[in-house]
């Protein structure tokens, strides 16, 4: 069975979210170097002290949302790579024809992974929906197509 469609899908979603997995791992990287960064925590505590509404305790908060920031960061990029590889599976279910409904639900577990509506994720359901609706041609139905009744009975469509 052509599964092209799925191919294309499929494969510019793999490239699309490789893509962002390098621009999630360059942010993370300035990310870390403006985090540890001794004159930009200097200047920042300065800037927030310079508010006579804000205490020490509260650039302490904020310090602490930058290191639960920095997680979070690591566990979308995390996401992103299993998505890449589960995107990869499916596609080589899909190149071999083997089993285009292992494809659909990988396709579906990676576009979860790889952002819920990202343009890669969206390319990725509707690789899974061709994945799950496109059947290949029924056999009993070329038998029948191919044979001669003699008889007046009717036969299959």
């Amino acid at each position: 069975m052509n599964r092209t469609a799925e191919k294309v899908l499929s494969i510019i979603a793999v490239v699309l979210t490789a893509i962002g997995t390098v621009f999630g791992f360059i942010g993370l990287a300035i990310f870390n170097l403006m985090k540890n960064d001794p004159m930009f925590k200097a200047e920042f505590e300065a800037e927030m002290m310079a508010d006579p509404t804000l205490t020490q305790a509260d650039v302490e908060m904020f310090y602490t949302v930058f290191n639960v920031f920095g997680g979070f960061l690591w566990l979308i990029i995390i996401g992103m790579i299993i998505s890449i590889v589960l995107n990869i599976v499916g596609i080589v279910n899909i190149w071999k024809n083997k089993n285009a409904k292992l494809a659909g639900i990988m396709f579906i577990i990676a576009g979860v992974l790889g952002g819920i509506l990202s343009l890669s994720s969206i390319l990725l359901y509707v690789a899974a929906i061709l994945c799950f609706t496109k059947k290949p041609p029924l056999q009993d139905d070329m038998l029948y197509a191919n044979q001669s009744h003699e008889d007046s009975t009717m036969r299959p469509l």
